[in-house]
């Protein structure tokens, strides 16, 4: 039904007459009004005859002359009356009237609907016409109600006619729905836009009130600045030459030169036994009391006569290995002199010149003590003696070669650009006031010259350095260690150099996520002359002045990083100011601890030994070794399942922990052996290392055994023809390799024909022995079958005249880049490139 509307509605736009509803409700309207006025007398009756067309008689007479012959005398007399009255030409129908008045009311709907015909209509119109014509022409007086009643009814059928209208242009509908639709996008972009303009002006409000808040925070930031600094400079006002602190020494030199031995002896104590290996792996800070000082020189004070007035001395051990160069840094950094240990057997060392450079650059003053004296040839022990009174019972062969190692020390120190003499041969003004480093001979086993060396260094900070070891009420306190104790949790190993610490102070720390605040519950030290890393019977402080070392007891310590700056908000202090100046120095460290998408994890007791041995893996080991996880304390299950992921992305080498000088727990390592990950331990970054390098090896051997049916090795061969021993499978003749590795298992074939496939290589031989390779400019024997065509003979599909070559594809040549990589020599793999085109491999 609704496709017949269609083509009516096309049809009747191409002959010109289709109206919409609307143009057809307008004009039945003003049809209406112009009958109601012509009927009311209004107008006369011509209006309403003028305004339609001749033609409609013409097409009336038309129609009923095909009618049947009994209806034509009817028509007639209504045709003759109107052409004897023309302006009444409707009136003449009494008998037809009554037939069309009752299809008028069905079938002029039709005719509004379908318009289907335009003679029709105006058919219509004029007998309805007549028929209004008719009863003003009958009842011409009554206009009142009768008139009123017929316009009634007209306009009730109008409205009726309209209202049953099913015929509605689907044009206009479209563009209606259209419309509405454009209307409700409209409305719905108004109020977006209005919640959009909202939420920006409340962002405006917040970003003000937030730069607002910024504002007043950097104001009062400043404030805070602009206070410390001024009470930093009345501190430093303050200080006097009597009040002086601790003068903090620290102890540098190569690995196994007597560093720790040195200490040992002065403290009479024996943490060199209780270190892996012997070798020092973490900072150990150690304070001498001013009576130990006086007790261990006194037997030379009876010469010397020198007053000890510093209130004692603080002595870091830094390891001397070269993977803790920032623990080294750490140290120097935080010293005010130092000491030296060389080795007097081997001189200079590596890491003794590493230390040299340092102490330098940083311009701490330092002294030489030259370890190792009593290894001299016929050394007479003197236990505990000053070094002078040693040498003097020395035999004059063990004198000679000691004057002999001095000289070569000295030698060796000044390439290095440092001018040096034995501390006694100097004098007093010469070696305080010239650039002279003092040797000081020492025996870290027996003690021969530990008393020189202890009462040199307090010559030194009284007589040289008394102005940097004024003691000053400025807090400066630097995070040496972070570490797990059983029954105190995570405890910080601080260097109190000036100014106090007290328990209760709000301390501020600094952590990969921002500052953190936190009250000191405790203040721990050792006893006197004991390192901070023995475990002993802590001493409890509600305050300490520096230098010290302590041990900070408090919460959420355990992200706090080793070698940043603690500081302490005073009363007066602005807490966000002395966090900004807190954070100064995280980015340098921030470097060390960045990790790898793929690698390794790496676990470590403290945050210290951590980022030495990533600095030792990342820079010290070739390749280096990706670590894409970094942990400290004991391995947990957690840990296990973390690093097991590295299964799941194809690495199984990396889903590996190194362990270093931490424990595993039981849990842990079962779960690790059900996840395929490998732990290996050590309390030795040598051993670790050694460990995982085995590893790696026996890793990439079996990965190249399982290689070894994919991989081909590049080379070209020549046929010797004079040694042909086997035409026949399996074909035995002498090859000299022009170009590239012939292997055993490796496909041969000649492009030149096609590419015919000759065979696989069997075996190798050379002067009667079987051999895996044969390298370029070799001539062997080769054995080589081919089982896919047995029937291959030398001397009937090839001879001597073609070359060789081996049958690469690009899986041959991945295999080859991912297993076989270090086999092969540039020249090597230039023979790939040319055999890739060769074989046209893309």
């Amino acid at each position: 039904q609704k496709q017949k509307q269609k083509e009516k509605i096309e049809r009747q736009k191409r002959e010109g007459t289709y109206m919409t509803k609307a143009q057809k409700a307008k004009a039945a309207q003003a049809r209406q009004r112009l009958e109601a006025m012509v009927a009311a007398g209004m107008l006369p009756p011509d209006a309403l005859q003028e305004k339609k067309k001749k033609p409609v008689y013409g097409n009336k007479k038309k129609q009923q002359q095909e009618d049947k012959a009994t209806e034509e005398e009817e028509e007639a007399k209504p045709v003759e009356e109107v052409k004897k009255e023309e302006p009444k030409p409707a009136e003449p129908e009494p008998e037809p009237e009554p037939k069309k008045e009752e299809p008028k009311k069905e079938e002029e709907p039709e005719k509004k609907d379908d318009d289907d015909d335009e003679s029709g209509g105006n058919w219509d119109d004029d007998s309805d016409s007549g028929d209004e014509w008719d009863a003003s022409s009958d009842d011409g007086s009554d206009a009142g109600g009768k008139k009123v009643d017929v316009l009634a009814e007209r306009l009730r059928q109008v409205s009726g006619n309209l209202d049953s209208d099913d015929d509605e242009d689907l044009v206009e509908a479209e563009k209606r729905k259209e419309q509405e639709r454009l209307r409700q996008l409209g409305l719905q972009r108004a109020e977006r836009e209005r919640i959009e303009e909202e939420k920006r002006q409340q962002l405006l409000a917040e970003e003000e009130e937030a730069n607002r808040q910024d504002m007043m925070k950097a104001q009062k930031r400043e404030e805070g600045r602009r206070k410390r600094e001024e009470q930093e400079k009345a501190n430093l006002a303050a200080r006097s030459r009597d009040d002086l602190r601790c003068p903090i020494v620290v102890i540098m030199g190569h690995v196994d030169t007597g560093k720790t031995k040195l200490l040992d002896k002065i403290r009479k104590t024996n943490v060199q036994g209780g270190e892996a290996g012997g070798i020092t792996q973490q900072i150990g800070a150690t304070f001498f009391e001013k009576k130990t000082l006086e007790t261990q020189t006194s037997k030379l004070n009876k010469t010397e006569k020198f007053d000890i007035n510093v209130p004692g001395m603080l002595v870091i051990d830094t390891p001397g290995h070269e993977s803790f160069t920032n623990l080294r840094s750490r140290g120097s950094s935080l010293c005010d002199v130092a000491i030296l240990v060389v080795d007097l057997m081997h001189g200079l060392e590596q890491q003794t010149i590493e230390s040299l450079n340092m102490l330098r650059q940083k311009g701490t003053p330092f002294v030489v003590a030259l370890n190792k004296v009593d290894r001299c040839y016929a050394w007479k022990t003197c236990a505990d003696s000053p070094i002078r009174d040693a040498l003097k019972e020395q035999p004059e062969g063990t004198m000679s070669e000691f004057r002999s190692r001095t000289t070569d020390a000295k030698v060796q120190l000044q390439e290095q650009g440092v001018n040096s003499n034995l501390y006694w041969e100097m004098g007093d003004d010469d070696w305080i006031n010239s650039d002279f480093v003092p040797l000081v001979p020492t025996s870290a086993v027996t003690g021969e010259g530990v008393q020189d060396i202890l009462l040199l260094l307090c010559q030194m900070a009284q007589r040289k350095l008394w102005k940097q070891i004024m003691w000053c009420a400025n807090l400066q306190c630097t995070v040496l260690e972070v570490k797990q104790i059983d029954g105190l949790g995570t405890t910080v190993d601080v260097l109190v150099v000036n100014g106090y610490l007290r328990e209760g102070d709000k301390a501020v720390f600094c952590t990969l996520d921002g500052p953190i605040v936190t009250e000191i519950r405790g203040l721990l030290t050792p006893p006197p002359s004991r390192e901070m890393r023995i475990k002993a019977d802590y001493i409890h402080h509600k305050e300490v002045k520096g230098a010290l070392g302590v041990k900070l007891i408090g919460n959420n310590l355990e992200k706090v990083m080793a070698g940043t700056p603690v500081m302490v908000v005073g009363p007066d202090d602005e807490e966000e100011d002395i966090k900004a100046e807190v954070m100064s120095d995280l980015t340098r460290i921030q470097d060390k601890l960045s990790t790898d998408k793929k690698g390794v994890m790496v676990q470590a007791s403290t945050l210290g030994a951590l980022e030495a041995l990533l600095q030792f893996l990342r820079e010290e080991t070739k390749p280096p070794i990706p670590v894409s996880s970094v942990g400290i304390g004991a391995i947990t299950k957690r840990a296990v399942t973390q690093i097991s992921i590295m299964n799941g992305k194809g690495c199984p080498e990396y889903a590996t922990i190194l362990a270093f000088d931490v424990n595993v727990e039981r849990e842990a390592r079962d779960h690790a052996n059900e996840m395929g990950v490998r732990i290996f331990t050590a309390d030795i970054i040598y051993h670790l290392f050694d460990q995982f390098t085995r590893f790696m090896e026996e890793l990439a051997e079996k990965r190249r055994a399982d290689a070894a049916a994919v991989a081909v090795f590049p080379s070209i061969c020549r046929i010797l023809p004079q040694h042909v021993f086997n035409q026949k499978d399996p074909i035995i003749v002498g090859m000299e390799v022009v170009e590239g590795i012939l292997k055993v298992g490796t496909p041969l074939c000649i492009p030149a024909l096609g590419g015919l496939h000759v065979g696989k290589v069997i075996s190798i031989e050379s002067n009667g022995r079987e051999q895996e390779t044969a390298k370029k400019g070799a001539n062997v024997a080769v054995k080589i079958a081919n089982e896919s065509n047995p029937n291959i003979m030398y001397g009937r599909q090839f001879d001597a005249t073609h070359s060789l070559y081996s049958t690469l594809t690009r899986a041959s040549i991945d295999a080859l880049k991912a297993n076989f990589k270090d086999k092969l020599e540039n020249e090597d793999w230039r023979l790939v490139v040319k055999l890739k085109k060769v074989f046209n491999i893309i």
